[in-house]
């Protein structure tokens, strides 16, 4: 059986990251809000929940509109179509709903974005990739130093986030 794990990990982001951090995330949330609105419709009962659909339909068009690498035009595109199917699950059960609108300050992470290792990780930004180490715990057996340190555990993906003024995955 295979086990997931979630550890939230501190950055030690270099000077000047900030700036290429927030723009990251600025253009990941235009990403998820474009598509977000292209596949709702309105309220005509139609809409897109097709991963497939979404990106023929929109990632020529945010490639150029943003400086965003490939694959996280795709990860803000599949947030919202992800977003948009719940929602049509919550109109199919007779709830209120509305388009889904992204105001968090996150951007989706995975190995084609990132690189991540050990003891740091590389991340795509639209100014070239930036280096942040890791700020871990100084004890080993509690996570999330041990899902980080140990080679049993192997990374997948992560969402940038900030948090009390610091950088967070």
């Amino acid at each position: 059986m295979e086990y997931r794990r979630t550890a939230v990990i501190k950055l030690d982001t270099p000077e000047g990251a900030d700036a290429h951090l927030w723009e990251t995330v600025e253009q990941f949330k235009y990403c998820a809000n474009t598509a977000s609105e292209w596949c709702w419709h309105g309220d005509d009962g139609y809409h897109v929940t097709s991963k497939a659909k979404a990106e023929q339909a929109l990632y020529d068009q945010l490639r150029e509109e943003t400086e965003l690498t490939a694959n996280l035009v795709q990860k803000g595109i599949r947030r919202a179509v992800e977003a948009v199917k719940s929602g049509v699950e919550r109109l199919k059960n007779g709830q209120d709903t509305s388009r889904p609108t992204f105001t968090a300050d996150t951007a989706v992470y995975d190995k084609r974005s990132a690189t991540f290792h050990r003891d740091h990780v590389s991340l795509s930004t639209p100014d070239g990739r930036i280096e942040c180490e890791y700020i871990l715990p100084d004890d080993a057996e509690k996570p999330p130093t041990t899902y980080v340190t140990d080679e049993d555990y192997a990374f997948r993906r992560a969402t940038l986030h900030r948090r009390d003024g610091d950088w967070y995955l």
